[in-house]
């Protein structure tokens, strides 16, 4: 049986907070019987995109190495589980709002990248993020099939 558990929480500036918040709902999640955990978008900080500021560019990391992703995959292979991690990703083509998935055994699948990208009052992403190029995907994960989609993607029909 596939047990999925969707994670809401309250973030602040206190990354590491936020960190400790999402491990403790994620390890909770896990005893209660869920074996793919989605985190929330860019939970380790505060939504920034309601405000164009250029500060905010510091918090993008590439994804080799981002200790981010790296805290949850130990987290996943612990627990036996799948969990779907968010963040700000800086590349070399710019930067993405961007998920990864963790399989169970604690190996990366590949990475997503937010395709459509909502401009307007309270969500100035296209300040912060371009449009996605990984394309839509699917992952074979230990427990299930699952494809991924970044909030506004759900409104457009080529995500399901």
């Amino acid at each position: 049986m596939v047990k999925v558990s969707a994670i809401q929480m309250s973030m602040s500036l206190d990354k590491k907070q936020n960190i400790l918040k999402a491990e403790r709902l994620v390890r909770a999640s896990a005893k209660n019987g869920a074996n793919i955990i989605l985190l929330p978008e860019l939970f380790e900080g505060v939504y920034f995109c309601k405000d164009m500021d250029k500060k905010y560019f510091l918090w993008a990391k590439e994804r080799e190495n981002h200790p981010l992703i790296k805290h949850f995959t130990s987290i996943a292979k612990e627990l036996n589980i799948v969990i779907l991690v968010s963040y700000f990703e800086k590349s070399d083509d710019g930067y993405f709002n961007s998920l990864v998935v963790i399989d169970a055994d604690g190996k990366e699948m590949d990475n997503y990248r937010k395709t459509h990208i909502p401009d307007g009052a309270g969500y100035e992403e296209k300040f912060y993020f371009k449009a996605g190029d990984s394309g839509f995907k699917v992952y074979d994960t230990a427990f299930a099939k699952i494809g991924v989609g970044i909030c506004w993607d759900q409104w457009f029909c080529e995500t399901a």
